[in-house]
């Protein structure tokens, strides 16, 4: 035989007995173990970027799901949510929280401060919302939750100086 089929039957044999994984190695590419260590990291952190979207959504559908049920309150109580544009929006007063329960709506302001009076008189702290088609509202309990507010407003309700009427007032 000659030099060169000797060289080709080793090289084949080489081959047959090492594979892959020892031109890999040589080339400096990782080898089929590697290989498979990183399809399954890969896998774990599709998995988990996958739960933390489903975690997400489940936290959606739970505050939606607790929305539902405190409008479902508000309109068993027969309450009203209204934000400011619907009454003209606000003029000049700032309103620090979301939420305020509103006991009174007055066009005239001095109505509005003998309600203002009453109210704090009951010890809460109102405050006077005034809106620019002329209105002035006594705007009490102001929170940043519209879980907080319904409680609230069962409280609210419950008080002498509380119209039937009595509505929520969302500061967007």
């Amino acid at each position: 035989m000659n030099k060169k089929a000797i060289l080709l039957l080793l090289l084949l044999g080489t081959l047959c007995f090492c594979g892959c994984d020892m031109f890999r190695r040589l080339a400096g590419r990782p080898t089929a173990e590697e290989l498979a260590v990183m399809r399954i990291e890969m896998l774990a952190e599709k998995e988990a970027a996958q739960q933390a979207r489903i975690d997400s959504l489940r936290r959606v559908e739970k505050a939606l799901a607790d929305s539902l049920a405190i409008l479902d309150s508000l309109q068993q109580m027969h309450g009203t949510i209204l934000n400011p544009s619907e009454m003209g929006g606000l003029f000049t007063t700032r309103l620090e929280a979301r939420y305020y329960i509103v006991v009174g709506s007055f066009m005239h302001r001095g109505n509005a401060e003998s309600l203002l009076c009453r109210v704090s008189d009951a010890g809460y702290s109102p405050v006077l919302i005034n809106f620019r088609n002329g209105f002035n509202a006594v705007g009490v309990e102001p929170s940043g939750s519209l879980r907080q507010v319904m409680a609230s407003l069962r409280k609210v309700k419950a008080e002498p100086f509380c119209p039937p009427d009595v509505w929520i007032l969302v500061n967007d």
